[in-house]
């Protein structure tokens, strides 16, 4: 299987193809990054990761989509991107997956050589994080917390019992902590572990906070 797969929840925004090689390896045919700029060019780099990887757009069969929590910008970029290509793709029916970014920072430590029980953390504005822990090792990873909204100090009193942290900018508030990107060539070798397909419809961001609508007051007649 082909997949091309989007990670824009983090500064660092990236798009890789990847597939499946011979005798069941993983390959990553291609990756594009960008860091350090506001804007994303999106297409620029699907389009240059495409033919890197010497694909045309009808050869994809899955598309794979960090859907965060992380930047909220960022991931509704990548989930309308996917959700228009499957849109306009009916004929030939590529796929669409949601994949976690903890997730993939848990599987990118890995591939780094963090193992033990490492915490994950992500920055959820508003003087708050996004926490989870995996079990890690050279062979595999297992969640043993999910993911859940916190505040600093209730990571810090988590973490007593040692472990390594990770995250996009984890440095800046864990002394000793590791900076660790979500990457998109990850997240396509998570992909094709995975079948759990949905419709352009179901995709969507992970978002812990609960919604507050505040209903506007009747307007006055002056």
């Amino acid at each position: 299987m082909k997949i091309l797969a989007l990670e824009f929840s983090s500064p660092q925004r990236s798009v890789a193809v990847v597939q499946d090689g011979l005798d069941g390896e993983r390959l990553v045919l291609t990756e594009r990054v960008e860091t350090g700029i506001r804007s994303t060019h999106a297409f620029g780099m699907i389009e240059a990761a495409l033919d890197a990887a010497q694909l045309e757009r009808e050869q994809i069969d899955c598309l794979a989509v960090g859907i965060g929590p992380g930047s909220y910008n960022g991931i509704r970029l990548a989930i309308a991107l996917a959700q228009g290509w499957q849109l306009g793709s009916r004929q030939n029916g590529v796929k669409l997956l949601g994949i976690s970014s903890a997730e993939c920072l848990a599987a990118q430590a890995q591939s780094e050589g963090i193992f033990g029980r490492v915490g994950v953390v992500i920055d959820a504005q508003r003087n708050e994080f996004y926490f989870a822990r995996y079990e890690i090792s050279d062979s595999a990873w297992g969640e043993v917390e999910p993911l859940h909204l916190t505040g600093l100090s209730e990571i810090q009193a988590r973490l007593q019992d040692g472990g390594a942290v990770v995250g996009p900018e984890a440095p800046r508030w864990f002394p000793g902590s590791r900076a660790v990107i979500p990457r998109a060539a990850t997240l396509g070798r998570l992909a094709l572990g995975r079948n759990d397909f949905i419709t352009a419809e179901k995709l969507e961001p992970i978002y812990l906070r609960e919604t507050n609508f505040v209903k506007a007051a009747p307007s006055r007649t002056l």
